[in-house]
């Protein structure tokens, strides 16, 4: 039986607990040692501790002062869960104590963070991974496979998206006390860009002989949290009464040094239907997440101007380009099995001391969309640069390590000459 990683939980609000009750503690059994949990709310401490003492028959320490988990030397690691706000400041305190990072996902509030994140992690060398499970999805992974195969040719653009009707959680952030509800309020940007940005980054090969150079964002008005709340809150209720900032969609188009060019849209506030929106387009074929088809030069041309027939047909490419870590993969945990696999990719990196998949370069370069996203969108929609947080070394990467869970091509200079 391999060692367990001993870790502290830190924010356990509505996707803290998620992870909690469906990943971390179902992980007890062979890969985890929960030690410790924290929130600002003494209530979701208790219940914690209580379902972590029920499954495993040890009560961990609770805390509402996160500091406390990271004097704890018996702490390997800590899972960063808290409001978006948080993540970074808790992210950097953490390595300076020695604790390998697993970071929940969300956008960052100023370039200043982003560089101190970076700094931290070169002084420290303490590893951060981000949990963005969207890297880890079957399709995502399916089409990552098939690039890497020539199947779709050179890949010219890719689109996605965090395209997800969220009012009802916005509107009683109040209520449960969470944080969407303050940066609809006071914001106007990308802000959930690492979904939609994670999976491409890899396919592009982003930080590993690529990178994002710079960015446009256009907002649209803003009418959807408005007509939202005077329908369930009624007219006079406070929140009927406030300017929402955030745009209900926000387009954002990202230039790579490579050439390529990515859109990613955020739509939260309008009435829709789910979707990542995760597309790729190569000179010899492409994948459309939103019927599920691919669409093959050599294969479908007879389809071009009537591809119903096509929707759907990604599931027979299956057996074939399945990537390697959804052969033999029974999903389990939470969203389709992403969940799962992203905490499995953590616990190989921290209980190894390896250089996670989805590394502090990566976790700053897309978290940073969200800030220039707000610069873009406050200056008429001018373009922004992207800055190099590898220091130049996006071309040369060594410190790329194999494993069951890699992301990235091992020699990127294979690739390139």
């Amino acid at each position: 039986m391999p060692n367990k990683l001993k870790i502290g939980i830190i924010g356990l609000g509505n996707r803290g607990t998620g992870l909690l009750e469906g990943v971390m503690l179902p992980m007890t059994e062979d890969k985890f040692d929960i030690l410790a949990v924290c929130d600002l709310y003494e209530d979701r401490v208790v219940k914690a501790a209580d379902s972590i003492e029920k499954t495993t028959n040890k009560r961990p320490i609770y805390t509402t002062d996160y500091k406390d988990i990271l004097k704890m030397p018996e702490i390997d690691a800590v899972v960063i869960s808290a409001a978006w706000e948080a993540h970074i400041d808790i992210t950097i305190d953490a390595m300076e104590a020695g604790k390998f990072v697993a970071l929940e996902v969300g956008g960052a509030y100023t370039m200043h963070e982003c560089w101190r994140l970076i700094d931290t992690y070169e002084k420290t060398h303490t590893e951060v991974m981000l949990l963005e499970n969207c890297c880890f999805g079957k399709r995502e992974l399916m089409a990552l496979n098939m690039v890497r195969q020539g199947l779709f040719g050179k890949v010219s653009h890719c689109a996605g998206g965090y395209l997800h009707d969220l009012r009802s959680e916005i509107i009683t952030g109040k209520e449960s006390r969470h944080y969407r509800l303050r940066n609809y309020i006071n914001r106007n940007c990308e802000n959930y860009p690492t979904h939609e940005i994670g999976p491409i980054a890899k396919l592009l090969n982003i930080n590993n002989g690529n990178r994002f150079t710079s960015l446009v964002s256009v907002s649209s008005c803003s009418h959807g949290l408005h007509e939202y709340a005077v329908e369930t809150k009624g007219a006079d209720h406070p929140l009927s009464n406030i300017n929402f900032n955030q745009g209900d969609v926000i387009t954002t188009v990202i230039k790579c040094a490579n050439g390529e060019t990515v859109t990613i849209t955020l739509d939260t506030t309008l009435s829709r239907s789910y979707s990542r929106g995760f597309t790729v387009r190569g000179t010899k074929g492409s994948y459309f997440e939103d019927s599920d088809m691919i669409f093959l030069d050599s294969e479908h041309k007879e389809y071009e101007f009537n591809a119903k027939p096509l929707w759907g047909n990604a599931e027979k490419y299956e057996e074939k380009y399945n990537h390697p870590i959804w052969k033999d993969f029974i999903p389990k945990g939470g969203h389709d099995g992403m969940d799962w696999l992203t905490f499995e990719a953590f616990y190989d990196a921290a209980i190894n001391h390896k250089h996670p998949p989805i590394d502090v370069y990566d976790t700053a370069t897309y978290m940073c969309i969200t800030t220039l996203s707000e610069q873009s969108i406050a200056t008429g929609s001018m373009p922004v640069a992207i800055p190099d947080f590898t220091h130049g070394k996006w071309y040369n990467r060594t410190d790329i390590e194999d494993g069951p869970y890699c992301l990235d091509i091992i020699d990127i200079n294979k690739e390139l000459y």
